[in-house]
Order: C-alpha cells, then sequence, then structure tokens
C-alpha cells in the first residue's frame, strides 16, 4: 500500500489558543452568622498541541470549553477562593499538569469588591434582623485584576487594578512646556489634577519553589502606597506624579518588580465667569468645566533596578 506523505501546506498556523471567557463565580463561605464573599469574572486561555483541530478539525486534542466553565465552578467549591491569585494559580497548574496536549495556561480574573451594610443597632432586632453578617453593598471604587500564566515549569503573575478614579484638589502645576503657534494651553500654577488609575504590578514570584507572597496583603499594600504617592506628590507634571507612584510601591514591596500604570488626565478647565461680571479664582475656590474627552494619556513603565520589562506596553494586550 502506498503511503502519501501530506503535502506541504502554503498557509501555516500562528499563535493561537481558546478556552472560556468571562465565567461569572460567587463563592460565600461562611463562619456562622457572618459571610465572606468573593466575587470573580474568570477567563480561562489554553494553548499547547492544538494544530490538527485547526487544519482538520480533529478534536482528539480538544479539552472542550464547557469542561474549563464547570472546573471554575468545581475549584471554587472544591478550593475556595482565598485570593483571586491563588485560585488562579490552582486552575492553571491542573489545566497544564492534568491534559497532556495543554501546554500553557493563562487565567485573567476580576474581582468586583463587597463590604457589610451596618445594621442601626437595636432598632434592627425589632424588625427580626440579627447583625449585619449577611448583608452587603457593592463597592464601586476599582476592580482587581490578576493575570497567571504556567507553562509547567514557571509561573508569572501581573495583578493590578483599573477604574480607580482618583483628585488632587490643588498641589498640582502645569508650565514650561514647550509651546508653538498652535499652542493655546495657558499655564497653570495652581489646578485640579484627576486621573482614572489603569495599573499592573509583576511579581517576582516564579517558581513553586520560592515562597508565595501574601496574595491579599500584598493587593492592599500596593494599593495604599500608590495612593499615598499621589496624594503627598507636589506635582508639576503627571508624569512625574506616576513615577512616584510607581517608585513608592518598588522601594515598599519588595515582591514586586514591574509597575506600569496608564493615566488619562481627567482635565478640569476654570470656566470663563468674566461675562458674567465674575471673578474665577482658584484661591477663592473655583468653578471647573470636567471635560471627559479628549484626554491625555499618560502611560509608564517603573521597573526594580536589573530587572527587564515584561508588562505589555499595550495594557489591553494583557
Amino acid at each position: 500500500m502506498t503511503v502519501h506523505s501530506r503535502p506541504a501546506r502554503p498557509v501555516l498556523l500562528g499563535q493561537n489558543q481558546y478556552g472560556k471567557a468571562e465565567n461569572r463565580v460567587v463563592r460565600i463561605t461562611r463562619d456562622g452568622a457572618t459571610h465572606h464573599i468573593k466575587d470573580l469574572n474568570v477567563s480561562v486561555s489554553l494553548s499547547g498541541d492544538m494544530d490538527e483541530v485547526h487544519y482538520s478539525g480533529s478534536n482528539a486534542n480538544v479539552l472542550p470549553t464547557d469542561t474549563t466553565k464547570n472546573t471554575v465552578y468545581a475549584f471554587a467549591k472544591e478550593h475556595g477562593i482565598e485570593s483571586a491569585e491563588r485560585f488562579g494559580i490552582h486552575l492553571a497548574r491542573h489545566f497544564v499538569t492534568s491534559q497532556e496536549p495543554i501546554h500553557r495556561a493563562r487565567i485573567r480574573i476580576e474581582e468586583y469588591a463587597w463590604e457589610r451594610i451596618g445594621t442601626s443597632g437595636a432598632g434592627a432586632k425589632a424588625t427580626g434582623a440579627d447583625e449585619a453578617g449577611h448583608s452587603f453593598v457593592r463597592k464601586g471604587q476599582e476592580t482587581r485584576l490578576t493575570q497567571i500564566t504556567y507553562d509547567g515549569a514557571s509561573w508569572e503573575v501581573v495583578s493590578g487594578l483599573k477604574d480607580l478614579v482618583v483628585m488632587n484638589s490643588t498641589n498640582s502645576e502645569f508650565w514650561g512646556y514647550v509651546k508653538d503657534k498652535y499652542t493655546t494651553l495657558k499655564e497653570a500654577y495652581d489646578r485640579i489634577l484627576a486621573t482614572e488609575v489603569s495599573g499592573r504590578w509583576r511579581f517576582g514570584w516564579s517558581d513553586d519553589e520560592q515562597e508565595m507572597p501574601d496574595w491579599e496583603e500584598s493587593y492592599e499594600q500596593t494599593r495604599t502606597h500608590m495612593l499615598q504617592a499621589f496624594a503627598e506628590t507636589y506635582s508639576l507634571s503627571l508624569q512625574q506624579t506616576l513615577y512616584q507612584m510607581g517608585a513608592r510601591i518598588i522601594e515598599h514591596r519588595g515582591e514586586i518588580d514591574e509597575v506600569r500604570f496608564s493615566l488619562p488626565n481627567k482635565h478640569h478647565f476654570l470656566v470663563d465667569l468674566e461675562p458674567f461680571g465674575l471673578k474665577n479664582d482658584t484661591a477663592d475656590g473655583a468653578v471647573y468645566f470636567a471635560a471627559d474627552r479628549p484626554y491625555g494619556l499618560i502611560e509608564a513603565t517603573v521597573l526594580r533596578d536589573g530587572c527587564e520589562p515584561r508588562i505589555p506596553v499595550d495594557l489591553t494586550n494583557l
């Protein structure tokens, strides 16, 4: 019998991956009458020996995306959700080690925070309520993020946040910039500085032999240092503030090697009130127009000395 070899392909398959995106999972842990919530949006992406499913349609190496969805929910029950990072590590390890064709797993997680609703004290008893151990209100300050990547040998953990809006109502200036015939912006010596922080930070932890960071403490402390740097920097530019935010994190959190921020400048312009006979002076408390677009967009990476940048320049490609 003659065996015919497959002819060379004029078109080749490039990078590919597949998985189940945005699996919403809420895990309630009961500590007596006090409950705890972990609310995650989990996306699973797998890659490996997947050429044939693209070339011939053979599913022999394909773990169904429905199975990855079921795994997310089963692991939430079996392992609990101590932190988004730890949960992502459990999932990534499982997919790579349990399925031979899968060589790399990437888990992206958004975490939505909740805080307890306080009762009115003795009055709550009259309506049949006990303590506020089971009532929550969704926090709207920011969304916590993490991305876990595992290839069977090493880990990469990049965490962060988005949608955190911050403002300094003073202690910000902007002057001495380049001017040409198209420049109309007036120099400012007392302005509002506001931005919506999108940040990612990469951990030095990459091997199971290393001690794993305390993910929850790390997030809270990183966020605190970032906000303190924003508040305590007398800013002559948003770039300067960005660098101070990243530097404060690197200096105080030894588990983090790299920080990248994308900071849109949420402009606040003094309103011209002279046509109405009113002086709009910042010293007296001014009135501003908050412009949503167009906006300046400031982005940069801050690194620990001796480390290489690995967080993608375009944060949307994370």
